[in-house]
């Protein structure tokens, strides 16, 4: 069987065409198979996912599916906590942390019928990587095994792209959703602040925290993020308000939407790759093309976004395990304990003046959005460099894309738009005014729905 998406599957789940114990039993055969060159798994629940298909089985044999998320197959970012099974997020911290509870999310993922497949790899607390000095070693891109797959989302992006799962949970703190969509050359979400629970997500910033779902594509993204939205009392920062249906949209094309290129972003700021800028011109004149009006945007400096985003974020990790980092200092990895061991030197002036900076920072994104339907920018700098080649402040050296949408909370999606060098994946990135998820999903599914790219998996995972 080829790798199906989230959306085929569905739809031949509910023709009872297709048995969900077989899609189950033919994904855990391709981790099986694969994952040993992936290192995507931490943990492989083939004793759970087989009991989820039949119970998702059972239900489409008496007529009673939850929905199209019913009998799918998908794991979990290994910093979601799972009742009963081993949660570490990647570190020997908690190697063998087992939780008593679900996180929200992960709850209402297992209420729609998904079937879990296991836990994933990420970085060490969802920040440092790719550590070779941790329990388990780090997923590998499966494009080119030689090569990185960004973070923190590290397992997810792998597991997508190589179709061992249909879909994924990540979390973003500072792209940690899209980068690794860009280099796996998948789509990732990251929805506005307060859409999608935090309860029972091992936290890193929780400012800048968010939980969103990775897939082959828009659509998926949109179908999974169905089951994840939603009003949540025990986590402060969620929003209650009415969930729309995030692919009601989708099949409508571009026509009339109003798209703001962040130029400088990718061409002053950080230079891109040729391949990456030559994807993202060519998908905005696909978009003028189709009836979109595109014209190029100015922000403050990318440096500005990103200072204020890594202060922030180092200063509120540090304040969540400098506790752990007094006593059990050398069980971090190398890479965790030294990025956020550096927030010991941030003062109370220093947060505080972040913290200004950032609210007159949301201020400007929402004027120059006023506007505008759609911001783009590059997801990554280019393809995936060699994993061996990442430097320890390779995330400190120069600004992130993905981090303006952090600082802003305003929802963001990388999709993959075509391949670069070694043919390893580039991409872009569309970002939105806050709860405008299904608006980006139309504008990502409809240059998805016209381009070639979604036909092509990696080598190993044909």
């Amino acid at each position: 069987m080829s790798v199906l998406t989230i959306a085929e599957a569905a739809r031949r789940i509910a023709a009872k065409q297709l048995s969900p114990v077989e899609l189950a039993k033919t994904q855990l055969g391709r981790i099986h198979r694969l994952d040993p060159q992936l290192n995507a798994f931490l943990l492989v629940t083939e004793e759970r996912a087989l009991t989820d298909a039949k119970a998702a089985e059972a239900r489409q044999m008496a007529g009673a599916l939850r929905g199209r998320l019913d009998g799918i197959p998908i794991a979990h970012k290994d910093i979601y906590n799972t009742a009963g099974i081993r949660t570490t997020a990647h570190s020997k911290q908690l190697e063998h942390n087992v939780p008593t509870r679900d996180a929200h999310t992960v709850s209402k993922w297992a209420d729609a019928g998904t079937v879990m497949l296991g836990k994933l790899a990420t970085h060490e607390f969802a920040f440092g990587g790719p550590s070779f000095d941790l329990p388990w070693p780090p997923a590998r891109n499966p494009w080119n095994r030689d090569h990185f797959t960004a973070g923190s989302s590290s397992g997810t992006g792998a597991a997508v792209a190589a179709g061992l799962i249909l879909g994924g949970t990540g979390s973003d703190t500072g792209g940690s959703i899209r980068g690794p969509a860009a280099l796996c050359g998948i789509a990732g979400i990251k929805p506005t602040y307060g859409l999608s629970s935090r309860t029972g997500i091992l936290p890193l910033a929780f400012s800048l925290d968010h939980a969103g779902p990775m897939a082959w594509t828009a659509e998926d993204c949109g179908l999974l993020l169905q089951g994840m939205a939603g009003p949540d009392p025990e986590d402060p920062a969620s929003v209650d308000r009415p969930i729309p249906d995030f692919t009601a949209e989708l099949g409508r094309g571009v026509k009339g939407l109003r798209i703001g290129v962040i130029r400088h972003f990718f061409e002053q700021d950080h230079r891109a790759s040729d391949a990456t800028r030559a994807g993202i011109d060519a998908a905005m004149d696909f978009y003028a093309k189709e009836g979109a009006e595109v014209r190029d945007i100015t922000l403050s400096p990318a440096a500005d976004y990103h200072a204020v985003g890594y202060l922030i974020m180092i200063a509120e990790a540090f304040a969540l395990h400098g506790p752990w980092m007094r006593e059990h200092f050398m069980d971090y990895g190398e890479l965790f304990r030294d990025r956020v061991s550096l927030a010991a030197t941030v003062s109370g002036p220093d947060m505080i003046q972040a913290t200004r900076r950032r609210r007159l920072l949301c201020r400007e994104m929402a004027a120059a959005m006023e506007n505008l339907d759609i911001v783009v920018s590059a997801s990554q700098p280019g393809e995936a460099p060699r994993i061996d080649s990442v430097e320890k402040w390779t995330n400190m050296e120069k600004p992130s894309f993905t981090m303006p949408f952090n600082v802003t909370g305003f929802p963001a999606i990388s999709i993959c738009t075509g391949f670069g060098e070694g043919g390893l994946p580039v991409a872009m990135q569309l970002a939105g005014k806050p709860f405008t998820e299904p608006t980006l999903l139309r504008a990502a599914h409809a240059y998805e729905t016209a381009m070639p790219w979604r036909a092509k998996r990696p080598a190993m995972a044909g």
